[in-house]
């Protein structure tokens, strides 16, 4: 099993199995938990597991159920976390690694779906976020307060205010009840500070809707 630490964007596989999966998001530095169990997944981690150990996790938009569209931009995670179950299901981690946009998809016999990614419009993925371009805590807590009092939500504040700033608004963006779309447009903000934005756009579109709490 290779373990090559990933450094720079070369560190990163040209050609790279996705998973498609709506309202599942992954981030950079974020941890994602899912049981795989469909043969096709199977196989793709038993592929993965000797390689890289690294798959894009992407939306589908639409199309048929067999074969969804794709969204143009995804996150690549590495497994790190595997264990297997009696009846077969494999539980895994991934932890996001950096975005791609998909320039292409392949033609491949594999039962799984793989594209040709584009790692260059997200080199900055791959560096933790300086203090300087963190965005505004207090704005995003004053957003979630008021979407958690029109909506009724029990929320345990201790923990927000005490969350690193990166890992609420992640949570936040995988947690809230937001459409494929507006779960894209979170994917798609090019820095924290834009997603955060965003996340504060959508959580004040909901407190300002007739339907309150309604982001279908």
């Amino acid at each position: 099993m290779s373990q090559h630490p990933i450094r720079t964007m070369s560190d990163l596989p040209t050609e790279l199995p996705v998973f498609p999966l709506p309202g599942a998001l992954l981030f950079p530095r974020w941890q994602l938990p899912l049981n795989i169990f469909e043969p096709r997944y199977l196989n793709m981690i038993d592929d993965v597991m000797q390689e890289e150990r690294v798959i894009g996790m992407i939306q589908s938009m639409g199309g048929p159920k067999s074969r969804p569209h794709l969204a143009h931009t995804g996150c690549a995670g590495r497994i790190t976390a595997w264990s297997e179950t009696g009846d077969g299901r494999y539980l895994i981690t991934l932890t996001g690694v950096a975005r791609f946009d998909v320039k292409e998809e392949l033609s491949v016999t594999t039962p799984y779906r793989q594209v040709v990614a584009e790692w260059s419009p997200y080199e900055d993925d791959l560096y933790e976020v300086a203090p300087s371009s963190m965005p505004d805590r207090q704005k995003l807590v004053r957003a979630l307060r008021e979407y958690t009092d029109a909506n009724g939500m029990a929320t345990d504040w201790l923990a927000v205010e005490e969350a690193p700033l990166e890992t609420l608004i992640n949570a936040l963006c995988s947690g809230c009840p937001f459409s494929v779309i507006e779960k894209q447009a979170l994917v798609e903000a090019q820095t924290l500070k834009d997603r955060a934005e965003t996340l504060i756009t959508l959580l004040e579109m909901d407190v300002s809707g007739s339907n309150g709490g309604t982001l279908q």
